[in-house]
């Protein structure tokens, strides 16, 4: 019986170790799959001449792939499944926007944040709301799951969040006046703006500071350092500006500067 409980503890044990080398997993594999958003430009979304996914995210996947040495799989996955797609190993890391938050960092490991932005609210030009406070009593859309949702409910708080599926819904929202404010990182929220031929404008104040990392499980910290050493690497060698440059830069529609590059997660864990 001893022997039978010892042989059935190796095995678990086995079986934990095997599950917890996510790195080796995927070199064997010669494969990352990496789970981005297929609907928020230009973070990541589908080309509607090759029907491929595209966007920053993407490019980053590819880089962090490249730099293993293995090819790329990519996963679509909605907002409010990025964690569980991670937990449940249907994806080896995730980028999909995703931003450190307390909260989800009891549930998973991130690397360094690649990008860094604020998180807005967009109004209408002729709402006439200037500030937060003018947003007291009325509605502000965000997308479900988000940091944009997190934040807008602990900073707006006599404005009611109103959660949708994607941003597009959350912008339609917006624009019918279901809502009168849209809460989004701002970097996603500007091809929002610019599609709305000046019937809106950003508020001056910011709901939060956004840090983007690539989401990885517990307990993979092989995969998690390889994942870091990558990033570095890029932006080192100054790909991560061109990566920047090529979605956001001077000859794009955003025109958003670099502020920050990459940046530890220890440097702004709460």
């Amino acid at each position: 019986m001893k022997k039978m409980i010892l042989a059935i503890l190796g095995m678990a044990i086995g079986m934990s170790s095997a599950w917890a080398d996510g790195l080796s997993d995927v070199k064997a594999r010669g494969v990352l799959i990496c789970g981005v958003l297929g609907d928020l430009v230009p973070l990541g979304y589908e080309d509607p001449k090759t029907r491929s996914l595209v966007g920053l995210d993407v490019d980053i996947c590819g880089a962090i792939a490249q730099d293993l040495g293995v090819k790329l799989e990519l996963k679509a996955v909605s907002v409010d499944a990025r964690i569980p797609s991670l937990m449940t190993g249907h994806v080896d890391v995730m980028t999909a926007s995703l931003a450190y938050t307390a909260a989800r960092a009891k549930q998973i490991d991130f690397s360094s944040a690649y990008m860094s932005v604020p998180v807005s609210v967009l109004v209408k030009k002729s709402s006439g709301i200037k500030s937060f406070a003018d947003l007291a009593g009325k509605k502000v859309s965000a997308n479900r799951g988000s940091t944009s949702e997190v934040f807008a409910r602990q900073k707006l708080k006599s404005t009611e969040v109103v959660a949708l599926d994607n941003g597009p819904a959350s912008y339609l929202a917006l624009m019918q006046d279901k809502v009168q404010g849209m809460s989004m990182v701002k970097s996603a929220g500007i091809g929002f703006h610019n599609r709305s031929n000046g019937q809106t404008e950003f508020l001056d104040e910011a709901l939060f500071w956004e840090y983007d990392c690539i989401g990885v499980r517990k307990g993979e910290p092989a995969l998690l350092s390889a994942v870091n050493v990558a990033l570095d690497k890029l932006e080192t060698s100054g790909r991560l500006q061109t990566i920047w440059d090529r979605w956001y830069g001077p000859t794009t529609e955003y025109k958003l500067t670099r502020d920050k590059k990459v940046t530890a997660v220890t440097e702004f864990q709460q």
